[in-house]
């Protein structure tokens, strides 16, 4: 399912001087919906080595979608810019002399790269992995009530096309019964038009029973008891399902699939307009629900 959560705290400060104080640690989560778990990361550079750690928290809570993870570093307006000290910088022209006379055309160090080296160099590493962590704790919390929200929507509307799908059913169960009786009568009134035509010519008998062998084949033909039969049972075994909830998506995907079949053979078996527009109606309502159904967890 979809969702998005995002969450920032201050980064905690490093150096004995409070270096690094000001700045903003924040986590982005973003989820589209996937058949598997699928995640992508999208770290800072001081935040790459947090990635394992971060997988297996997600990897934990989360089952199935296509997860993006952004998370980053920024200044806030508090941040400030710490002057290298001298023999730090020193000790940087040293190494760069020392550079450019084995590759003589090396570029010289440029103020922002002295800065970054300094920066890393003069205080230690910022250990931001449990301030992250607990970041991406808030944010999963966030996006999994995001998805239990658009989960108890889908599931809604999964019901009210169950609940129309079982009236079309209902509508259709009464129609061949009586559709086969009319054809039968049909296939009877035929005969006695042939009978009075042949004036005698014809055996009564045979004539009779084969228009009574084509009113049942006709009859057999048209049935569409057992598909409205698996139709129902269908119907059922996905409400049972989403009472029990939890990982159910592929086990509705097949269902789903099974509903459209049911549905195209009785279109496929259809004698009247009526049943024709019951037929489409269904289908229309189970691409919808085929639509969704991959979404719930």
């Amino acid at each position: 399912m979809t969702g998005y959560a995002s969450a920032q705290l201050q980064a905690p400060a490093s150096g004995a001087e409070g270096a690094g104080a000001g700045r903003r640690l924040g986590l982005e989560i973003r989820s589209v919906n996937s058949r598997f778990l699928d995640l992508t990361f999208r770290l800072s550079e001081e935040l790459r080595a947090q990635e394992p750690a971060l997988r297996a928290l997600l990897t934990g809570r989360l089952k199935r979608g296509k997860v993006e993870v952004r998370a980053f570093v920024e200044g806030g307006e508090g941040a400030s810019l710490t002057e290298p000290a001298a023999p730090l910088l020193a000790r940087l022209a040293q190494v760069q002399a020392a550079v450019q006379a084995q590759l003589p055309g090396a570029r010289p160090l440029s103020v922002a790269d002295a800065l970054r080296l300094s920066a890393g160099a003069g205080a230690p590493q910022q250990d931001l992995g449990p301030a992250l962590l607990e970041l991406a704790r808030g944010a999963l919390d966030e996006l999994t009530a995001a998805r239990e929200r658009e989960g108890a929507r889908l599931v809604a509307m999964l019901r009210d096309r169950l609940a129309q799908l079982a009236e079309l059913a209902r509508q259709a169960g009464p129609l061949v019964p009586r559709l086969v009786e009319q054809q039968r009568l049909r296939f009877m009134e035929r005969w006695k038009e042939a009978m009075q035509l042949a004036e005698g010519a014809a055996v009564p008998e045979a004539a009779q029973e084969r228009a009574l062998t084509e009113a049942t084949a006709f009859a057999i033909r048209i049935d569409v008891a057992e598909e409205l039969t698996r139709l129902a049972a269908h119907l059922d075994e996905i409400t049972r399902l989403l009472d029990k909830g939890g990982e159910v998506g592929k086990r509705l995907d097949f269902l789903i699939q099974e509903l459209h079949r049911e549905a195209n053979t009785l279109g496929s078996k259809s004698a009247t307009m009526e049943l024709t527009r019951i037929g489409v109606d269904m289908k229309v309502m189970i691409e919808q629900m085929r639509e969704q159904v991959q979404n719930v967890e």
